[in-house]
């Protein structure tokens, strides 16, 4: 299993990049995603959440009401839109997932993937 994201770059503050997450290898469902992101020096933080069927969503406080967190489950892709950023928005992106794949017809096994981050950037 591989996640793929994109979308990153540098912008004004005030302005908006959308990310992206595509999941992709193998056979898989999908229980959650995630997007976290990690600043110089500073911890990874989470961002936003989302369920698997993307009936549900939650953000942290610092972005609510300027980021969109949304699921396209027909092509295991994930997006985050984020409006009215600001400075203090760079960091790397990451995406993260909980996925569980059939080993055998009477297990399956649930593990965390996580992409290779992009990068971003709001110059003020």
């Amino acid at each position: 299993v591989q996640l793929v994201e994109s979308g990153g770059g540098l912008v004004q503050a005030g302005g908006s990049l959308r990310l992206s997450c595509t999941v992709s290898g193998g056979t898989f469902r999908i229980n959650s995603m995630d997007w976290y992101r990690q600043a110089p020096g500073k911890q990874r933080e989470l961002v936003a959440s989302i369920t698997s069927g993307g009936g549900s969503a939650n953000y942290a406080d610092s972005v609510k009401g300027r980021f969109t967190i949304s699921r396209d489950t027909a092509e295991n892709t994930m997006y985050l839109q984020m409006n009215s950023l600001k400075p203090e928005d760079s960091a790397m992106y990451y995406c993260h997932a909980e996925i569980s794949q059939m080993v055998v017809a009477t297990l399956t096994v649930k593990n965390d993937y996580w992409g290779q981050g992009t990068r971003v950037t709001v110059s003020s």
